[in-house]
């Protein structure tokens, strides 16, 4: 007899590539010693914080006596926090921003679960550039949304006709993710600006049907500061009102389990609809059962948001892994941001090359996970001295797969 809903059989059946390597490879560890394993299957930050956050975190632990210290803060998150964030998103999006545009979340994902369950209805589509992070298709398929990828470009350059194309009075969201995981693609201001004046155009019609809601531009930024040589990441909000933000400080700051994240609202959208997508924002946060972003966290990013990790030790990890894959004879594009590569798999299978991988005690994720088979994803979110040692073994790997 099944106990849980149909959406969540097919889920599990499809999704979870991440966890699974991230799984196996505790697997492989405990048989052959951590020293044997290079895993590159998990996002997961290792450089440590800006040294400033030890102060800050003796010094909330000296104040957390007082009214907000580790109890429940209001929900949309402490308003000095907001207002700390608003400044610093104001000078990334060149766009004046205030506390009541900015609500706290549990991270990234809840800013998005939350705009998802505010706005989108049963059937409602939301268009993604692919590849894309695999957890977009559940966090908008929680409510009932249908996650629509597009292809993008051999170079995962946006196909802006392919975008345009894929538009339907159902869609509500275009959904960007600059720059990219799994690809490491930075999308240019001039594609950003096109996708504006497609969002523009869309609501423009719209506007002239009864019952028609409007279509945003959404812009997912966890990794926005890992950009390399000279590369820059645009500003979405000065190129249309309909546009959000939301991102964390999860990677920035190697806070990722603090769950601190925060989605911005245009401000000229905020004035034209009177507040109410925020209002209903907070009401989500709320009643999704997240309640309130963490305390702790929300203090400590707002006191070093300035601040990130030491960007160096990235990019020699990202040079010192263009030469591992080099010298093994796989190709790729080399990534302008974040800290992923996404190269082709010898031979076009992606399964066979990650068990290839696996073989040689190296965790790498398949791209059909990402919506894009013939790929795999390696985060380089771990030791240089991993990535050196997994060279001879993606070079076995590459030979097995031709």
């Amino acid at each position: 007899m099944q106990t849980v809903t149909d959406y969540f059989v097919q889920a599990a059946a499809k999704g979870g590539f991440i966890r699974k390597m991230f799984e196996k490879g505790l697997e492989l560890k405990a048989q052959y010693g951590e020293d044997a394993v290079c895993d590159f299957s998990l996002g997961n930050p290792d450089v440590p914080p800006p040294e400033a956050a030890r102060e800050i975190l003796h010094k909330i632990a000296d104040d957390a006596i007082r009214p907000l210290g580790l109890g429940y803060c209001p929900n949309a998150g402490i308003p000095a926090v907001r207002e700390s964030i608003a400044k610093y998103l104001s000078r990334q999006q060149e766009v004046e921003l205030a506390a009541k545009d900015v609500v706290m979340t549990a991270g990234a994902a809840s800013a998005l679960v939350d705009f998802f369950r505010a706005t989108v209805e049963p059937g409602d589509e939301i268009i993604v550039p692919s590849p894309y992070f695999v957890e977009y298709g559940n966090y908008c398929g929680h409510f009932g949304g249908v996650l629509k990828p597009v292809d993008t470009n051999e170079d995962f350059s946006l196909d802006l006709d392919a975008i345009k194309s894929a538009v339907t009075p159902k869609t509500r969201a275009i959904l960007v993710n600059s720059p990219n995981n799994p690809t490491g693609a930075i999308y240019s201001k001039a594609e950003l600006e096109s996708l504006a004046a497609l969002i523009d155009e869309v609501n423009a019609e719209r506007e002239n049907v009864p019952g028609a809601r409007a279509l945003f531009l959404l812009s997912d930024e966890p990794y926005r500061v890992f950009a390399y040589d000279g590369a820059e990441v645009p500003a979405v909000l000065p190129m249309t009102k309909y546009s959000i933000v939301l991102g964390s400080f999860s990677k920035t700051l190697s806070m990722a389990g603090e769950r601190v994240g925060y989605l911005a609202l245009n401000p000229k959208l905020s004035e034209e609809d009177g507040g109410t997508l925020m209002t209903t924002l907070i009401l989500v946060n709320r009643t999704l059962g997240c309640v309130n972003a963490p305390v702790i966290g929300q203090r400590l990013a707002a006191a070093i948001c300035n601040e990130t990790v030491d960007l160096d030790i990235y990019a020699r990890r990202r040079a010192l892994m263009a030469k591992v894959l080099t010298d093994a004879g796989v190709e790729f594009t080399m990534p302008k941001g974040a800290f992923y590569f996404f190269p082709k798999a010898p031979g076009g299978d992606d399964a066979k090359f990650v068990d290839a991988l696996l073989e040689e005690k190296i965790l790498a994720v398949p791209g059909r996970g990402f919506g894009r088979a013939g790929y795999i994803r390696l985060s380089c979110s771990v030791d240089e001295k991993i990535i050196a040692r997994s060279a001879e073994g993606f070079k076995r790997a590459v030979e097995a797969c031709k």
